[in-house]
């Protein structure tokens, strides 16, 4: 293990990485009912989807770059890729919960 990491951390960042995976079928859901019709979604859903996943990437290989140019660990860069994608989703997940099934 270099420079004194423990194994708790990288497990830190393989929970990251769950929760992400979690929340994101949660919203790929919301989305498709909403393209259906079930789901209550803002029209400007679909670009904003593109338009977002876009920033949080960027932002995440901007930020795992500069830990890994800093001399960071593997596990801090992994977390610096992570946090903005994560922070996205959870924004989006809590955001289209509270809209709800569509009501006539």
């Amino acid at each position: 293990m270099a420079r004194g990491v423990m194994p708790v951390e990288y497990w830190s960042n393989a929970v990251q990485i769950g929760l992400v995976k979690a929340q994101a079928q949660g919203v790929i859901a919301m989305r498709l009912l909403g393209a259906m019709g079930v789901w209550s979604v803002p029209p400007s859903e679909n670009s904003r989807m593109l338009t977002e996943k876009l920033f949080a990437f960027s932002k995440g290989g901007q930020d795992a770059s500069r830990a890994a140019w800093a001399g960071e660990n593997a596990d801090v860069i992994a977390s610096a890729a992570v946090k903005p994608i994560r922070q996205k989703i959870r924004a989006n997940h809590r955001r289209l919960t509270k809209r709800g099934i569509k009501r006539k």
